[in-house]
């Protein structure tokens, strides 16, 4: 008795991947997939694009107090590149720059320390505190800093910190100042990471006669390199943006691009400087789009190493 052909029907439902191994995975696919998206879409126009707009518009435009014309130039632009506003532009990227690598190295150090310690609570009490000290900044921390190490600190008068030529309210004691919250974020972002390097990785390395450096050199930096570089990335996109810790503590004597938008939407220095601030924060958000191009891929690629 012959058996009967199997005869050949399509589906309707959602379409099915087969693998290897027999087992399928079921792909959704269809216009209903981006409706979950909408409200998100929705948020991040009204919050993000709307404000942008705004920026862009009137770094570009000029609008004559007496007829109330509107046109466009390119003056306010060209003027946050120049003079003072320049300076502020390359005293700002130098900061972020200088205090996300030594940050960055601090919290790696710091990380692998506690990964590799083995103690639950070691790890718990040093993340619980990276997470607080990550978001503790402004006012309060210049406070806390100036009492501490400022010219009339505690420790200041102490250790005769003056006489060795220790000055806070300078491009080093900003330095100090910023790495007091950079370095917890390090910690937090290199963690997981410092986690996912598989312990066979390095049996493998041993068992083959590699020492540590060479482990570390040939396997475990090349993994660690996207999350290293993002960690760097991240930590310098928050000491670029950040504003109330400077303005508290240095005023107007270290060059800050957000210091000088503040003097300028304040008119402190000079009136009518609206759109000059406008400006500043398109040249901001710039930089900060080139380093979210630079971040994105890198997480990307340290997702995939490290599944």
């Amino acid at each position: 008795m012959s058996a009967s052909p199997t005869t050949p029907h399509t589906t309707t439902g959602p379409s099915v991947d087969r693998t290897a191994g027999g087992s399928t995975r079921r792909r959704r696919r269809g216009p209903r997939t981006w409706l979950a998206a909408v409200p998100l879409l929705a948020f991040t126009g009204l919050c993000f694009g709307v404000p942008l707009g705004s920026i862009a518009f009137g770094a570009v435009t000029r609008t004559d107090p007496a007829t109330g014309a509107t046109q466009a130039t390119g003056e306010h632009l060209a003027r946050s590149l120049q003079g003072p506003y320049l300076g502020s532009l390359v005293g700002s990227v130098q900061l972020s720059a200088l205090t996300a690598l030594i940050g960055a190295v601090l919290g790696v150090l710091i990380a692998q320390a506690v990964v590799t310690s083995g103690s639950p609570a070691l790890r718990g009490a040093a993340l619980t505190a990276s997470g607080v000290l990550a978001n503790f900044g402004g006012v309060p921390l210049a406070f806390a800093f100036i009492a501490t190490v400022g010219i009339s600190g505690v420790l200041t008068q102490l250790g005769r910190l003056t006489d060795h030529g220790w000055n806070l309210y300078s491009f080093t004691g900003l330095t100090v100042v910023y790495l007091y919250f950079l370095t917890p974020l390090m910690v937090l972002v290199i963690a997981p990471a410092l986690d996912g390097l598989r312990p066979q990785w390095r049996e493998a390395a041993q068992n083959s006669g590699a020492t540590s450096r060479q482990f570390w050199r040939h396997v475990g930096l090349p993994v660690l390199a996207p999350s290293l570089l993002g960690g760097f990335v991240l930590l310098f996109g928050t000491a670029f943006a950040a504003h109330a810790t400077a303005a508290a503590l240095v005023g107007g004597s270290v060059p800050l691009v957000t210091l000088k938008i503040a003097d300028a939407l304040s008119g402190n220095v000079l009136t009518g400087q609206e759109n000059v601030a406008l400006a500043l924060g398109l040249d901001m958000i710039l930089i900060a789009g080139l380093v979210m191009a630079v971040y994105l891929p890198l997480q990307r690629r340290s997702a995939r190493w490290l599944r």
